[in-house]
């Protein structure tokens, strides 16, 4: 499963390093294939990705979901603290940079941080924690299930201040997160019609944001307006067919398709690989949630189980609103595609947290033997199905004696 789990981030990010400098490439009268700054910058990007995955991976993820004698010493109470201190530090006038009217980055020497990264695998782990050693206190809704929601619901406010799109992600990943972790069905009844309200306020509140879905109901009302992404999007589907221009030949990308590095790769993907790259993409995310599955059948330790489901439903649930946006399924949202679009440290950070379901599925699926040596899950499943067989055997000997 580790290799595997290898296998699928790494073909990702070759994907997103081939696909962000083909989807960068501009109209200069050469033919030949030229690296250009965006696509340079994003295969720095992509090496450190996967270093990053590497040594995550390595690392025994179990110091983290220990009981700790003080919350001060919690990593990660920590990471949720930094999460929601950079979340509110980014909002300041000339601390946060400011892009396309949102200020979302934080400028860290050569390189910037998107805080939003940050909130959302702090959410995942802290949720982790939670439900896998508090879990006779989240049964009580005051004491235990509330508590444990308001920094998730104060972390969410801090994010859907600048990026709805991330802050609706971080929500959906929470709620299935407190399904997996058999919270109470009524708990969840109750806090979940307030938080849709007020998920309708802030999209009502502004018009850019309801305009966004109002036009999603029909594109073509305003084809040059609201409605121009998601046309020009369905156009690289259209043109692109079941084998695709030819890599780099797309047209959508030459000014046409706005994002097309970001937001809306999956197109560019679909318009120069046709339906092939795109089943191909698909399956590699597939992959993922394939691996995490196992993992999680093969792991007792609950924090791990948690964490490889919190890092496998963010993963998947981005994912797929991706891939629904660029297929014009929902309304536009300003969400990437991971380990795929061009991005920074969100890349990284990302390839961090698959690290962890790594660093899970190697040390996670351990337990020890008569003779105090350890070995993995897949050994000790094979030697498990090898004694089933031996005692049928020998029940099937002795009703024939």
């Amino acid at each position: 499963m580790r290799d595997l789990l290898a296998f699928c981030v790494v073909s990702l990010l070759l994907l997103g390093i081939i696909m962000v400098q083909s989807a960068a490439t501009n109209v200069n009268g050469d033919s030949g294939w030229q690296w250009n700054e965006r696509g340079a910058r994003h295969l720095v990007y992509a090496m450190v990705a996967v270093v990053t995955f590497i040594v995550v991976g390595k690392l025994d993820y179990r110091w983290m979901g220990r009981k700790f004698t003080s919350i001060w010493r919690n990593p990660v109470v920590w990471l949720l603290g930094v999460a929601c201190f950079t979340c509110v530090i980014v909002l300041i006038p000339h601390v946060g940079i400011e892009v396309n009217g949102a200020r979302r980055w934080l400028p860290l020497g050569f390189v910037q941080l998107q805080p939003s990264e940050l909130a959302k695998w702090g959410m995942v782990l802290f949720l982790a924690y939670c439900l896998s050693h508090h879990v006779e206190e989240i049964q009580k809704f005051f004491s235990g299930f509330l508590v444990m929601l308001i920094p998730i619901g104060f972390l969410c406010l801090l994010v859907v201040i600048q990026d709805f799109g991330t802050a609706a992600l971080i929500g959906a990943c929470a709620m299935t997160m407190l399904l997996a972790g058999r919270v109470k069905g009524w708990h969840l009844m109750v806090v979940l019609p307030p938080a849709l309200l007020m998920g309708f306020w802030f999209v009502h509140s502004e018009a850019y944001r309801w305009q966004r879905m109002t036009s999603f109901l029909d594109p073509w009302a305003d084809p040059r307006g609201e409605g121009y992404h998601m046309v020009q999007s369905l156009l690289s589907f259209s043109t692109g067919g079941v084998f695709g221009r030819g890599l780099g030949n797309g047209i959508q990308k030459l000014g046409y398709l706005p994002e097309d590095t970001t937001d809306f790769i999956f197109a560019v993907i679909c318009e120069e690989l046709g339906l092939f790259g795109a089943l191909l993409t698909v399956a590699l995310y597939l992959g993922i949630l394939y691996i995490a599955w196992q993992v999680i059948r093969g792991t007792r330790d609950p924090f791990g189980r948690m964490v490889v489901f919190g890092v496998g439903s963010m993963v998947g649930l981005q994912a797929m609103i991706n891939i629904a946006v660029a297929t014009v399924s929902v309304p536009t949202k300003g969400l990437s595609l991971p380990l795929v679009s061009a991005g920074g440290s969100g890349l990284v950070i990302t390839c961090a947290a698959l690290g962890l379901m790594y660093s899970v599925a190697k040390f996670g699926c351990v337990e020890e033997d008569e003779e105090d040596s350890t070995r993995s899950c897949e050994d000790a499943k094979v030697e498990s199905l090898h004694a089933s067989g031996r005692d049928a055997n020998e029940a099937r000997g002795a009703r024939i004696v």
